[in-house]
């Protein structure tokens, strides 16, 4: 596998929750998404024989989810707006979150069974899979294969990056492929590029030129 491309071209915070001032790093550290005790990765599913109370159920839920409904969580340098995930009581085998890169930002460092796909929405970083780099632009794919360690880095120290990614973690967790694991945090200290970043919570057109194509 070594060398092979893991990006496929395309085309052309501050003081918010964890990020408080008055918490320890270890208290901002316990407060990030991939710290939480109770994450739901596989929802149970409960009834009848004929799961009949359960198909009614799912036909009764939305199937448009709006992004204004759902916060961005973590920062100052990784913020993720999670879509849709199991808890939510919709999907059951594949997770849906945007992610936003402030200037300069590294992610947390670690490894999973399943695969994820990237799909690069806009700005230009890189991706560090079992040691080795990739770089990616907006309008690429960086995919993330099954049993890689893995961490993603925004190139520029001017300007955001994110991405939206789609991963089949609660199948894989499902069907008991348990092994995953975090080698280094999520950042949760504040840098000179990313100091004064908001994520942009307004859903905009960041992959496609303005004015059309």
């Amino acid at each position: 596998m070594e060398g092979e491309n893991r990006v496929q071209k395309g085309g052309a915070a501050g003081a918010i929750g964890h990020n408080s001032e008055n918490l320890t790093r270890d208290e901002k550290v316990a407060n990030l998404y991939h710290s939480k005790k109770d994450r739901v990765f596989v929802r149970g599913i409960q009834g009848e024989y004929n799961v009949q109370a359960e198909l009614n159920r799912l036909r009764a839920v939305p199937r448009v989810k709006k992004a204004k409904e759902t916060a961005f969580i973590d920062g100052p340098q990784c913020f993720s707006r999670h879509y849709v995930e199991p808890k939510d009581g919709i999907t059951q085998t594949f997770h849906l979150h945007l992610e936003e890169y402030a200037p300069g930002a590294s992610s947390q460092k670690h490894g999973h069974v399943n695969e994820a796909a990237f799909y690069i929405l806009d700005g230009d970083g890189y991706e560090v899979h079992d040691g080795i780099r990739y770089d990616w632009h907006a309008g690429d794919v960086a995919i993330v294969h099954n049993n890689c360690v893995h961490q993603h880095f925004n190139a520029s120290t001017t300007k955001p990056a994110r991405a939206i990614v789609i991963k089949t973690k609660p199948m894989y967790l499902f069907l008991n492929m348990l092994f995953q694991k975090t080698v280094k945090d999520r950042p949760v200290d504040m840098t000179p590029e990313c100091e004064g970043f908001d994520a942009r919570e307004a859903e905009e057109d960041l992959n496609h030129p303005k004015g059309g194509y």
